[in-house]
């Protein structure tokens, strides 16, 4: 029997093709995805780890956490912690670190790096070992910087000149005094990292006099652990914390590990979809295979052969076909991830050095998956054909599936498809958070019934069609014939493309819902003609609203002002604003009383008054951060959201309390309206600083479309993968359904239809079936779109759902032309057939 199935494999190379393509780039996919990942992050923990080599100890200050009526207040770590880290026995020398967000300008004015990776640090002395100097001297004062030589080479800077920087809003212009190399891994990725002398970055990061964190360095012979031990006696306990360089190292490599899981775990995701779509067409290969050896095997059994004998001699051309395909993906699946590294170089992402990582874990995965998902889809298969008896299969009584069969199958889909849409119904009238597996649980056994139900469906749905296809004379009602006589087939073919553009009709109407939903939010929230805020969402200086509200045509401003404090033993964030203007830059929704922020009266989002218990005239004890009590009342409720939400009070009432005031935003109204010019003259006025976002509504709209923009090209991208295997199904099923009825397609021609009427049978029938399969994907996206989006209702108000009739008539067109396309090699095939030796063929 085990010859027999190696030789039935080589029998069939050709028409097994498109299943090891289908397993193979579902394998490659996987065996990709875990190189590349794996590879990334080898190469960024050992690019961190070197950050550590120069220090054995790390001092850090312990987060104190609130409690009571008090905020907590991390304690400070000063020069004096600092000597006696110096001098505790075993430490050869302590540095203290000051660290904070540096914007750094290009040569064209641009922000280096992607905001959050450009970094800012102090260079200790006139020669700091963690930052080895290429040229140049330290800096010193407000006017010098260094730069990493990696940003040096981007920008094309070198020492003496000039460069535009950005703390926290103010632009400085300080000259380059050096150039330095370093292993920090923000700037291995692409970052930058500017360093001031201490005192500089201790003034520009506010933090005069304190820092960090202080890193010690141990004496020749005195291990980690004993200077650590060392450190623990001297300092005091309840507001400073020692970890060794080593645990700093593997907590960092493990942070690191953290990231590259979920993106591993989403791609991963997609390469799944691809493997479940590749198994219809696995299945749909042995199907049609068992099918035209019925006889042979038949005859296997009247000569001895068991049914699990004939069962397992298909496996075994399953384990075969599986082996093989998934041999060539791990293959292409290492090429696939040293393409994704060399992809990340030319899209401006810098990758640390590092060896391409190939784990045993990596093959052992990706021949696993490749096996067992081609044996799996066999499975049915060949169990089915084993229980035929002989006499049956050789007499081909056993073609058509029992009435018994069918009604069984088309009960346990209709219960599959009920039990699914229930699930997803209820799901959308829970809290957004609790919904979630609900949902999804829901979505999943939709899809199952679904494809049990799809030979059912597919005979009115493509009946639909018969008017159209007569246009096409006798190729149109031959290709309708075809696509209804074998339901299965035709349903498994079209399940593969409906899941792919299921996923890609969902998504895209998520999208555009919440695009619409978020642009109404702005509009309907803010009056502010612009919104000022850092580039990558650091805090503002206070200098500049001062700024702005000095600038020519302004006429009113607020800064959005966050701070903790604690009510009612719990921790609330403050929002200060500009009482006095806050009515004129927003749009809120008042519930109960009015919209007045003065002195001690506040409003409240309808979310912490409930919270709270509060309505207007409820009055209130705030503690704020420096511990001291202020009693406020609540003048009015409105109506939260994603923009503005929280407790809102005068920012003359907040600051007093605050010892470091930053802005998250700042509002700005104009006696002009939101114009080019107007928004040219605020950005002048700020420096033309590249660390600085000057934006009105449509520019916050565009941010965000943009956003939803990369995110889907993103999924369409991986979602291909899928739409390529369902396409390889249609011209594996198209193929094989070819050689199939290749006595019927030599009579067709015996009796006058011509090659090109051969040929347009085959795309019809192609066409149909794609489109088939195009209906029930849109139409299921459609549905999980919606039933998403009333999930995601429960915490947008403005929530709206938009179907995308653009979009979604385009990926009907793109079922065509796959239809099309897939149609092509199998329509020339049977027109090419010999229509005598066709018609002595079976």
């Amino acid at each position: 029997m085990f010859r027999t199935a190696l030789r039935n494999v080589l029998a069939h190379k050709a028409r097994l093709l498109m299943t090891v393509l289908a397993v193979m780039l579902g394998v490659a996919f996987v065996s990709g995805t875990l190189v590349f990942t794996n590879t990334l992050s080898n190469a960024l923990q050992n690019s961190s780890a070197k950050g550590f080599d120069h220090v054995d100890v790390a001092v850090r200050a312990q987060d104190r956490e609130d409690k009571g009526d008090t905020v907590g207040r991390t304690p400070e770590l000063t020069q004096a912690l600092l000597d006696r880290s110096a001098h505790v026995p075993g430490a050869a020398s302590a540095v203290g670190v000051v660290r904070g967000f540096t914007a750094l300008a290009d040569k064209d004015g641009k922000l280096v790096g992607d905001g959050f990776m450009t970094e800012g640090g102090n260079y200790w002395g006139t020669k700091d070992p963690r930052y080895p100097l290429l040229s140049g001297h330290a800096p010193s004062g407000k006017g010098e910087v260094l730069i990493d030589s990696e940003t040096a080479r981007r920008t094309g800077y070198k020492v003496g000149d000039t460069v535009r920087i950005s703390v926290d809003g103010p632009v400085l212009t300080p000259r380059i005094t050096g150039v330095f190399t370093t292993d920090d891994g923000n700037v291995a990725a692409g970052g930058s990292l500017v360093l001031f002398d201490t005192a500089t970055a201790q003034q520009l990061f506010g933090k005069p006099g304190t820092y960090d964190e202080i890193d010690v360095t141990a004496a020749p012979g005195t291990s980690q652990t004993a200077l650590k031990s060392a450190l623990d006696r001297a300092l005091p306990k309840d507001t400073v914390e020692t970890t060794t360089g080593q645990k700093l190292a593997d907590e960092q490599a493990e942070l690191i590990a953290s990231a590259m899981s979920g993106l591993k775990q989403g791609l991963l995701v997609f390469a799944g979809i691809a493997l479940f779509v590749g198994t219809f067409i696995i299945a749909n290969t042995f199907t049609m295979l068992v099918a035209q050896r019925t006889k042979e095997l038949a005859l296997l059994r009247a000569v001895g052969a068991s049914r699990r004998q004939v069962t397992r001699s298909v496996l075994v051309e399953a384990f075969v076909v599986g082996a093989v395909a998934a041999t060539a993906g791990l293959a292409a699946g290492i090429g696939i991830g040293a393409g994704l590294k060399a992809l990340l170089g030319t899209l401006g992402a810098t990758v640390p050095d590092g060896p391409l990582i190939v784990t045993p874990g990596t093959v052992a995965t990706a021949l696993a998956v490749g096996v067992l998902v081609t044996m799996l889809a066999a499975w049915l298969p060949g169990r089915r054909a084993a229980k035929i008896p002989p006499v049956a299969a050789m007499s081909s009584i056993h073609a058509r599936a029992t009435t018994k069969s069918l009604v069984l199958r088309n009960t346990v889909g209709a219960l599959f498809a009920a039990a699914g849409t229930a699930v997803v119904l209820a799901a959308t009238r829970m809290d957004g958070d609790s919904g979630q597996a609900p949902m999804g649980l829901g979505a999943v056994l939709l899809i199952i019934g679904v494809f049990v139900l799809t030979p059912l469906l597919s005979r009115p749905l493509i009946a639909a069609a018969a008017p159209v296809l007569r246009v096409f004379g006798v190729s149109g009602r031959l290709a309708r014939q075809n696509s209804v006589r074998s339901p299965r087939r035709t349903a498994a073919t079209a399940s593969a493309l409906m899941i792919g553009l299921a996923l890609i009709t969902g998504m895209t109407v998520m999208a555009g819902s919440l695009q619409k939903s978020i642009d109404k939010m702005a509009s309907a929230a803010i009056r502010a003609d612009y919104v000022v805020s850092m580039a990558n969402g650091n805090m503002l200086s206070p200098d500049v609203e001062r700024t702005l509200r000095s600038t020519d045509g302004v006429t009113t401003t607020s800064p959005l002002r966050n701070a903790p404090s604690r009510i009612d033993g719990q921790t609330e964030y403050l929002t200060g604003v500009n009482g006095s203007a806050i009515g004129r830059l927003t749009d809120l929704t008042v519930d109960d009383g009015t919209f007045a922020v003065g002195g001690s009266r506040v409003v409240v989002d309808d979310d912490t008054a409930k919270s709270h218990h509060w309505t207007a005239g409820s009055t209130f004890t705030v503690h704020y951060e420096d511990g001291k009590a202020q009693r406020l009342t609540v003048a009015g409720v409105y109506r939260g959201n994603e923009l503005l939400r929280g407790i809102l009070l005068d920012v003359t009432q907040l600051a007093p309390h605050q010892r470091d005031a930053s802005d998250m935003q700042v509002m700005v109204k104009t006696s002009g309206g939101a114009s080019d010019e107007t928004k040219d003259r605020l950005v002048k006025a700020l420096g033309t600083n590249p660390a600085i976002k000057v934006q009105d509504k449509q520019d916050i709209s565009d941010d965000i479309a943009q956003m939803f923009t990369l995110m889907l090209n993103m999924l369409y991208g991986l979602l291909a993968m899928a739409v390529i295997v369902a396409v390889l199904g249609v011209v594996n099923t198209l193929a094989m359904s070819v050689f199939e009825r290749s006595q019927e397609i030599g009579m067709l021609r015996a009796i006058g239809l011509d090659r090109a009427g051969i040929k347009r049978m085959v795309r019809l029938e192609s066409l149909v079936i794609s489109l088939f399969g195009g209906v029930l994907g849109i139409g299921l996206g459609v549905f999980f779109g919606w039933a998403a989006g009333e999930l995601l209702g429960t915490k947008m108000t403005t929530y709206e759902l938009v179907l995308p009739w653009d979009r979604m008539a385009l990926f009907l067109l793109l079922a065509a032309v796959v239809g099309v396309l897939a149609a092509l090699w199998p329509a020339r095939r049977a027109a090419r057939l010999n229509m005598l030796q066709a018609i002595k063929a079976q």
